[in-house]
C-alpha cells in the first residue's frame, strides 16, 4: 500500500517539483496552498505523513502544526526559509519531527522523509512489527494475524483495510477514505464493498472485533478498549 503526503507549500513551483520527486519514489501525494485547506485535506484523506511550509496564507505552518498534533502523532516536516535556532525551536514545541531549510535537495528530503517514516513506524509498534491488542498479534513485517497463538488468514485488502485502522487508531476513518487507500482512487465501486470487508474482517478476528467501532454516517474507527 502506497504512502500517502500531504504538501503544504503556497510556492506553486516548490510544490510541483517536490509532489513529482515523491510520486517518482512511490508516494501518494495531495497538496493544499493555505493552512485552513491543510487542515481540511488532513481530516478528510489520513495522510501518513505531512510536509509543511510556515509562511503561508489564512494560518502559517506552526498554527496548522499545533491543530494537527492536538488531534494526531502524524509525522510533520516543517519547510521555511527561516533558519535561525530560535525558530527551529519554536517548531519542534510546536510539534514537528523535522525540519528542512530552504533550498533544499528534493531527493534530500525524500530520503529524510523516508528515513522519518521508519523510525515512526518502529515507535509506534512495540517491538517494531507486532501490535498486540486483546489476543491478537497483527505482525506487519510478516503480514500474520494471530489470535490465540493461531494464525488467522487475512485476504490482501483484509489486511491492508485492518492495517490502515490501526495505524490511525482513535481517528473515525471514513468510507471514501478507506476506498481512496485500500482500493486505490481508480477504484470505480461503491462503499458497500467496505462495509463488506469490514464484516469479514469482524468474522476473522472474533471477540477482537470489538475494536473496530462503526461510527454512524462516517465509516469506521480503531479503537482498544481499556
Amino acid at each position: 500500500m502506497k504512502k500517502k503526503l500531504l504538501l503544504v507549500e503556497d510556492e506553486i513551483r516548490i510544490r510541483e517539483l517536490v509532489s513529482d520527486y515523491f510520486i517518482q519514489n512511490g508516494w501518494e501525494v495531495c497538496e493544499a496552498d493555505n493552512g485552513q485547506d491543510a487542515l481540511l485535506w488532513f481530516s478528510s484523506q489520513l495522510p501518513d505523513l505531512i510536509i509543511l511550509d510556515i509562511m503561508m496564507p489564512r494560518l502559517n505552518g506552526f498554527e496548522v502544526c499545533r491543530e494537527i498534533r492536538r488531534q494526531s502523532a502524524i509525522p510533520i516536516i516543517l519547510l521555511t526559509a527561516k533558519s535561525a535556532d530560535d525558530d527551529k525551536i519554536y517548531g519542534f514545541e510546536a510539534g514537528a519531527d523535522d525540519y528542512v531549510t530552504k533550498p533544499f535537495s528534493p531527493k534530500v528530503l525524500v530520503a529524510r522523509a523516508n528515513a522519518l517514516m521508519k523510525r515512526v513506524e518502529g515507535g509506534h509498534l512495540p517491538d517494531s512489527s507486532s501490535l498486540k491488542f486483546g489476543a491478537a498479534v497483527f505482525n506487519t513485517s510478516a503480514h500474520r494475524l494471530e489470535i490465540g497463538g493461531a494464525e488467522v488468514e487475512l485476504a490482501p485488502k483484509e489486511y491492508e483495510l485492518l492495517w490502515l485502522l490501526i495505524r490511525n487508531k482513535g481517528i473515525a476513518v471514513s468510507r471514501d477514505t478507506i476506498l481512496s487507500r485500500v482500493w486505490g482512487i481508480e477504484f470505480d465501486g461503491d462503499s458497500r464493498v467496505v462495509d463488506s470487508h469490514i464484516k469479514k474482517l469482524r468474522s476473522k478476528l472474533g471477540a477482537e472485533s470489538r475494536c473496530i467501532r462503526t461510527v454512524v454516517g462516517t465509516g469506521y474507527m480503531f479503537e482498544e478498549e481499556p
